[in-house]
């Protein structure tokens, strides 16, 4: 769908600029590059005025803070998870930093699934375990079928989230006018390729180890 920027191998490109529409029967998610829509609904967690992102740790004092554009079907997104993930999950237990998740939905019907599902997970507390889960599990092929309403409520399960409410937010798609907004507020600050993280409202520099070498993407979060 997109090919990487010459002098970047590091992240995987998004279509920006062009109409987006992804008719998700099973799930009913559809994602189109209008305005943000004001009546969504929104996730626990989200702040509008962090474009929607799900944030933890929202008002510290004196903490970085970091902005992670993904998509759950993005293999270089499961790289920079399988590198990063671990401490910076112990950065936003031990509170010594901000951060803001927006999953964005490009490479088709399965991400927008899979954002919705996510989001789903964090009314129940359980995102960073349910997005930990998804890159654990991703498809080998993009589009592949392999992510539907049944499987992604099947992921949840193995996380102890079953509750009704869970079950019903991912198959009815509660959130997919969120995605939306996700998706639009990201084209509207140039994201144009997935992961793209942002220290202190900075987009870092794109270099292979920035992403991927743990101490280094350290450093340039405390600036050590």
């Amino acid at each position: 769908m997109a090919t990487a920027k010459k002098k970047d191998n590091v992240t995987r490109n998004l279509v920006i600029g062009m109409v987006v529409l992804v008719v998700a029967v099973t799930v009913g998610v559809s994602l189109s590059s209008n305005k943000a829509k004001e009546s969504a609904a929104v996730p626990s967690s989200v702040d509008k005025a962090e474009g929607y992102g799900i944030v933890f740790n929202k008002g510290l004092a004196d903490v970085p803070k970091i902005d992670i554009w993904e998509d759950f079907q993005c293999p270089v997104c499961r790289d920079f998870e399988v590198v990063n993930n671990k401490q910076i999950r112990e950065w936003i237990e031990a509170k010594k930093v901000t951060a803001v998740f927006h999953p964005l939905s490009f490479i088709g019907a399965e991400s927008a699934y899979m954002a919705n599902a996510a989001a789903c997970s964090a009314d129940e507390g359980k995102f960073l375990q349910y997005h930990e889960a998804l890159y654990a599990n991703q498809a080998e092929a993009e589009n592949s079928g392999k992510w539907n309403a049944a499987t992604l409520i099947a992921l949840g399960a193995n996380l102890k989230i079953t509750s009704k409410s869970f079950t019903d937010c991912v198959k009815n798609g509660k959130y997919q006018d969120w995605v939306t907004n996700v998706a639009n507020d990201g084209a509207s600050k140039n994201v144009d390729s997935t992961p793209t993280v942002f220290i202190n409202g900075k987009e870092m520099e794109r270099l292979q180890k920035n992403y991927f070498d743990a101490g280094t993407f350290e450093k340039l979060v405390f600036k050590k």
